[in-house]
């Protein structure tokens, strides 16, 4: 079985005309006449513009490949005998007492959280733009937290900058305050920075001027080995982002491109980011800078990169004592990935995070600092995020998600454009919206005026937060587990041998093997 489909796919527009070679991906007669339905006849004629889904700015993606193992091949334990966290009585365990909060950082002031799960690396995309004050403000009050992604500052056209660095930037300004209007003390919201935002200043300026206490440095995710490139559609935007530094492509000072562009041949630009040369020593003085300008917390994002550079992450996470270590598998985004590289790059989800827990399992054993985790990847429904917080103890505290969070967004809003198209704005609408959006009356009651400031889209990734949350207190109470801290690996049984060799899971035909010699003597 072909764990790969290449040369077609839904994510680039483009199909097979008959069967394809499991190999190639090429149809196996490619006839003379044929309009180019595949990547390679597409590529023919808009060559490197294929590399990404489509349609630009207008999308998240996630690899089709099927990798031979992932969290779909554990199984969760139940048991039916006593409680942990609560006493073992039936009129007391109900699903709803059971406590999935957590906490993370790395001195006395941690960083709290209501929930187990995060929104991760919403940054310069159009899709996170439009939709960021809904999922900011839901983030905010569900008690969780956010990362503001990358290249906000540069790819912001009303920003200002002097010698090179950011002055001003009312967007990021923006996503700021919407997060602080409604933080209700759970939670903290991190501005990532990639290579690019540290040499455009871009900690400083969210420090010093914006007050925001959290800064993530960026050194990979799961969807790209390679730094990220964001759709720039216009000629003007495209010399600015040269003005600023970027590489972009083709070259918007290129008379033949302009010329191009202006025929239509050349539909828009690609601003590429720097690449990022991860170095410990580096690490931790940027840390140290970061710390002594008002950084109260420091975070790093690790992307799916080979175990070495993984080794890496965690050693000098550690030497740094950060706030938190995210880990990211392929092979998932937000929307800055080539699309083949999404899926045949990097390491995935449920193999990185067994390397990770090995890896700082052996820093536990020396007696050397272990940092706050979590692991990211492909994670959207509280099953995958009991496996994730499971597969890791006792060092993951949380399960990061972005793609999900968008759908989420998306979907509610697109629901109400449909009422109030249908409706108007009137009080049909409301009552429309209240009957669609199971937990509107319920934000109603609890913020009353205000509510009328919240956006469908934050009613949406609110009542899909608080489906995950009341899922994983399900799937807990379930295996008779109260608290978070009361998960182990031994929650999860593989279904298969390879998926046990992968991660140290024991197979579940051998699951129990000495207490069931115990029990039966």
């Amino acid at each position: 079985m072909s764990l790969s489909k290449p040369n077609a796919s839904a994510a680039t527009g483009t199909k097979h005309r008959v069967t394809s070679s499991p190999a190639s991906g090429l149809c196996i007669t490619c006839v003379d006449d044929c309009p180019g339905l595949c990547e390679v006849g597409k590529s023919a004629l808009r060559g490197k513009e294929m590399l990404y889904p489509q349609p630009a700015g207008k999308y998240t993606a996630g690899s089709e490949k099927d990798y031979p193992v992932d969290f779909s091949h554990f199984n969760i334990q139940g048991s039916c005998v006593g409680a942990s966290g609560i006493e073992a009585d039936s009129d007391k365990a109900f699903f709803s007492a059971v406590d999935i909060s957590t906490e993370i950082g790395a001195g006395e002031s941690k960083i709290k959280m209501r929930v187990p799960f995060f929104t991760t690396a919403l940054g310069t995309t159009e899709m996170t733009r439009v939709n960021w004050e809904g999922i900011s403000i839901a983030t905010a009050i569900c008690g969780s937290a956010l990362v503001c992604g990358e290249d906000v500052c540069g790819s912001d056209p009303d920003a200002e900058f002097k010698n090179g660095k950011v002055v001003k930037s009312p967007e990021l300004e923006r996503r700021v305050k919407v997060y602080q209007d409604w933080y209700e003390g759970y939670g903290t919201m991190f501005v990532q920075a990639n290579t690019d935002d540290v040499y455009f200043g871009v900690p400083e300026y969210a420090i010093e001027k914006l007050g925001v206490e959290s800064i993530e440095i960026k050194w990979g995710q799961g969807a790209k080995s390679i730094a990220g490139a964001a759709g720039v559609p216009t000629l003007e935007e495209a010399l600015e982002s040269k003005r600023r530094g970027y590489i972009v492509t083709p070259d918007p000072e290129n008379p033949a491109v302009q010329e191009a562009y202006k025929a239509g041949g050349i539909k828009g630009f690609d601003r590429h980011h720097r690449l990022v040369m991860a170095d410990g020593e580096a690490f931790l003085k940027e840390v140290e800078k970061l710390r002594k300008i008002g950084a109260k917390y420091v975070a790093l994002k690790m992307g799916a990169y080979r175990p070495a550079d993984l080794a890496r992450a965690v050693k000098s996470a550690s030497e740094a004592r950060i706030d938190l270590l995210t880990v990211d598998g392929a092979g998932g985004g937000t929307g800055m990935a080539p699309w083949r590289m999404m899926n045949e790059w990097g390491i995935p989800t449920v193999y990185i995070e067994s390397l990770l827990h090995q890896f700082l399992k052996r820093l536990d054993e020396k007696g050397e600092f272990v940092p706050s985790c979590a692991i990211a990847g492909g994670i959207c429904l509280e099953d995958q995020i009991f496996k994730a917080l499971a597969l890791g103890t006792p060092y993951i505290n949380a399960v990061g998600m972005s793609r999900s969070i968008l759908a989420a967004a998306t979907s509610g809003k697109t629901q109400a454009h449909l009422i109030q198209k249908k409706y108007g704005e009137g009080i049909k609408y409301r009552k429309a919206l209240f009957q669609t959006s199971i937990l509107a009356a319920e934000l109603k009651t609890k913020y009353e005026a205000d509510f009328e400031r919240i956006p469908p889209t934050a009613i949406a990734v609110y009542s899909y937060y608080d489906r995950l949350a009341v899922g994983l207190r399900q799937l807990m109470a379930g295996g008779r587990k109260f608290a978070l801290n009361f998960l182990s690996r031994d929650d999860l049984a593989a279904l298969t041998q390879e998926a046990a060799d992968v991660s140290g899971i024991p197979y579940i035909m051998e699951s129990d093997r000495e207490e069931v010699e115990k029990i039966l003597g």
